[in-house]
């Protein structure tokens, strides 16, 4: 990348930049972040660019046969991880696995996801799902084609996609207030609560104001997030159950179970004495685990995650799926709270994560960057079978984006959430 090459314009236009934006900075301030939160700023930064020689890349890790045989952990860039024994028939990749004790049941499967599956991941993502029933970030503000946004991105001078406050008789009735998303730190849910948050108020966004009548190519930039599953909602960090349940695709959830199944999580939580599991448990996952909900992320390139802790599902220690496409991100886990240092982790295009246990499931976690230029070759090659032409548009797309898809189960299986809605 040409901002770690100190004699190229990229890397003396972002030390300018620094210079302007940090000349009367208090030098005190870095003394105030958390742990979770210095680690943040570091790879966010642009000046200077970030250090990843800490950063652990389970993709290029190399281990010796006795290392394995003894069963112990050994460190790769100052961590410690583990190798899994796998069922490498689950997956469609290189079919290793890795935990890191640090964070128990966080589990890393590597290119999980072959190369076509990826490419295959990417045209559902875009083509298939983003686009009515499922909502998107766009809904609350534009009208948007029935046929999905990409597809009219794709067409032959497509009308401008009109603005719901332009169009009081299909605007969102019984909105909230506009303006910013406020900052909301949720409770937990569990079974006993469930009822109160079920029936807590979740207003419709309010269409903004201030947006234009723009073209479909304009929006698919703007594309942040489509739902799956159970219908989340952003204003209070709960579930809007009173809008059903929406598909969550075969193929998408296969790929789930199957992660899920490739491991042995009696390596993971065999000899771990942590509370918080409740009824469910690890030991019947391979019965038990049926992903109800999601979230596809659309990242491009300058775009982050802030720290965050998943709260919002029953099932509190079910395992969380997330699926890594396109471009390369640097991803932070960390504790209980801001104050644990989090791991610091590469995700290539093809890794899958797995959030699973008490612990992990409640552990602060986010996406501070997003590397620019590292979109694996097969994006860009002509695959058997597949016609190159018809790769183009989304190849271009992804240069400068990265699609994460992440599934979870809200309800552990047999809990009755008394709910009168049709799947």
């Amino acid at each position: 990348m040409d901002i770690y090459d100190l004699s190229s314009a990229a890397y003396k236009k972002a030390r300018r930049r620094y210079l302007k934006t940090t000349k009367n900075r208090n030098e005190d301030l870095d003394a105030e972040w958390t742990p979770f939160r210095a680690a943040e700023k570091k790879y966010k930064a642009r000046f200077p660019p970030p250090d990843l020689s800490h950063v652990l890349d389970l993709t290029s890790v190399t281990y010796d046969a006795e290392t394995l045989a003894s069963g112990r952990g050994f460190y790769c860039n100052g961590v410690e991880i583990r190798l899994l024994e796998t069922n490498e028939s689950m997956s469609s990749g290189v079919g290793k696995a890795f935990t890191v004790p640090r964070v128990p049941g966080l589990v890393i499967l590597p290119s999980f996801v072959s190369p076509q599956d990826q490419r295959r991941l990417v045209r559902w993502a875009l083509r298939d799902h983003a686009r009515h029933p499922n909502e998107t970030n766009l809904d609350a503000h534009y009208i948007l084609p029935e046929e999905g946004l990409w597809n009219a991105h794709l067409s032959s001078d497509p009308p401008l996609v009109r603005t719901r406050a332009c169009t009081p008789e299909l605007s969102n009735t019984k909105s909230g207030n506009s303006g910013p998303r406020q900052l909301v730190s949720n409770t937990p849910t569990d079974p006993a609560n469930f009822q109160s948050m079920l029936h807590s108020p979740k207003p419709l966004p309010a269409p903004s104001p201030t947006v234009s009548p723009a073209s479909p190519t304009t929006l698919i930039s703007k594309l942040r997030w489509a739902n799956i599953g159970w219908s989340y909602h952003w204003g209070s960090k709960q579930y809007d159950f009173t809008k059903g349940k929406g598909h969550v695709d075969n193929e998408i959830g296969a790929i789930c179970k199957r992660a899920v199944s490739s491991v042995d999580w009696e390596e993971v939580f065999g000899q771990s004495d942590e509370e918080g599991w409740s009824d469910e448990h690890w030991r019947n996952w391979h019965e038990t685990y049926e992903p109800d909900a999601g979230i596809v992320n659309y990242y491009q390139i300058k775009d982050t995650l802030m720290a965050h802790v998943d709260r919002s599902e029953v099932c509190a220690t079910s395992p969380l799926v997330s699926i890594s496409l396109g471009n390369a991100a640097i991803f932070l886990i960390g504790g209980l709270t801001r104050d644990v240092e989090p791991t610091v982790i590469l995700l290539r295009s093809g890794d899958v994560v797995i959030m699973s246990g008490p612990a992990c499931r409640r552990a602060y976690h986010g996406v501070p960057r997003i590397l620019e230029d590292t979109l694996p070759e097969h994006f860009s090659l002509k695959l058997d079978g597949e016609g190159l032409s018809s790769w183009t548009s989304y190849e271009l797309y992804m240069r400068t984006t990265r699609i994460n898809i992440n599934v979870r189960q809200v309800f552990p299986k047999g809990f009755d959430p008394g709910l009168q809605v049709e799947n």
